[in-house]
């Protein structure tokens, strides 16, 4: 029955269609992993001038924002990829691993999977433990790899949030290299990262690296679609094969060159992640729920009284609260609920409908 749930967050009205709930007027969409502080102010001020370019073509080769990002990080634009989102450099990857194996390590987004069954790539998978907290150890992957051509790590993951240090990701890129096994690092929610260790530099080393990140989560512009990915040159042009011409709007592009150096609005987001994810593990801790302790704008939350979650998530929504649910998740199956991070007043409604469900369920405390 939960194979016909939606795979993805956002878009409430499809979860309530398919459990036969009638969805509130307020309700709260927790599922879809924004930053809730919304867009930064410089795209709503040149907005008038954005409009201004819908009738012109976009620049097939987004040369622009190439160079900006490119400066920024202090690669060379021809290591660098723009997508209409990092969903569609996903569907790039899949192109040219068609047919080959690929290991995804899990829980992980689903999509990477879902790209892989469409190429007819042979799937393996390997298991990470929520009674470890997610540990990632990557001598234990050694064996899986030597089968394998990609691998495909989230970094923060997603759905748990847990992130994994530098020195972890280069002990992984070492036995990968070493057996020929290119590493996709999705990094889609890295800049909500405190402290966050810059991955790039080990494009140097290891030419079988590949990073994504999307721009859509941190600068919440989830209905624009942009992302991007580094790589070698060689792996770079033979991505740009498989893209369609004219796949980033003009628009889009423009929002990617506005985007840069945004150093005020990422420290204002850490600053609000930190204090709101405070103050909801301390009530996580108190009402004895068990959560991941994530890195990122989202976290897994489980009460530990039920295996399966789907009471609570019917609860929550009859409650106007949207969760994420976990079943097409491998090695959560239904175990977990994802949240993400919302305003402030949002996160203390969700607090007080998680509050009434174990006053309901006493058995739970």
């Amino acid at each position: 029955m939960y194979l016909n749930w939606p795979m993805h967050g956002a878009n409430p009205q499809y979860i309530y269609e398919k459990t036969n709930v009638e969805m509130p007027v307020n309700a709260i969409d927790f599922s879809a992993n924004i930053n809730p502080l919304g867009p930064p102010p410089i795209l709503s001020d040149n907005w008038d001038d954005l409009f201004q370019t819908v009738h012109l073509y976009p620049d097939p080769y987004a040369s622009s924002l190439k160079e900006k990002i490119s400066d920024q990080y202090g690669l060379c634009p021809k290591q660098l990829l723009i997508g209409n989102g990092a969903a569609e450099i996903i569907s790039l990857l899949g192109r040219i691993l068609a047919r080959k194996k690929v290991l995804l390590l899990q829980p992980a987004f689903s999509e990477y999977e879902e790209v892989c069954k469409i190429n007819h790539c042979d799937i393996y998978h390997h298991y990470l433990s929520a009674e470890t907290g997610w540990e990632l150890n990557p001598s234990n992957l050694e064996k899986d790899i030597r089968q394998v051509d990609a691998l495909f790590l989230c970094n923060p993951n997603n759905p748990t949030g847990i992130f994994y240090p530098k020195q972890v990701v280069e002990e992984l890129l070492v036995i990968c290299k070493k057996n020929d096994c290119y590493v996709i690092l999705d990094e889609a929610f890295y800049d909500f990262v405190i402290g966050y260790e810059d991955m790039l530099p080990l494009l140097k080393k290891f030419s079988n690296l590949i990073i994504l990140r999307s721009l859509t989560k941190m600068y919440s512009i989830p209905g624009i679609r942009l992302g991007y990915a580094f790589a070698s040159e060689e792996l770079i042009a033979k991505l740009q094969q498989f893209q369609s011409q004219w796949s980033i709007n003009g628009i889009a592009l423009r929002v990617g060159e506005l985007l840069m150096g945004q150093e005020m609005f990422l420290n204002k987001t850490h600053s609000y992640m930190e204090e709101e994810k405070k103050r909801l593990f301390s009530f996580f801790n108190k009402q004895q729920f068990a959560y991941s302790t994530s890195a990122a704008n989202y976290y897994l939350l489980r009460d530990t009284s039920f295996t399966d979650q789907k009471e609570l998530l019917i609860f929550l929504l009859n409650n106007g609260i949207i969760a994420r649910h976990t079943y097409n998740y491998p090695s959560l199956d239904g175990r977990w609920l994802r949240f993400a991070i919302k305003s402030k007043l949002e996160n203390q409604q969700l607090q007080g409908v998680l509050a009434k469900w174990k006053q309901s369920h006493p058995s739970s405390l």
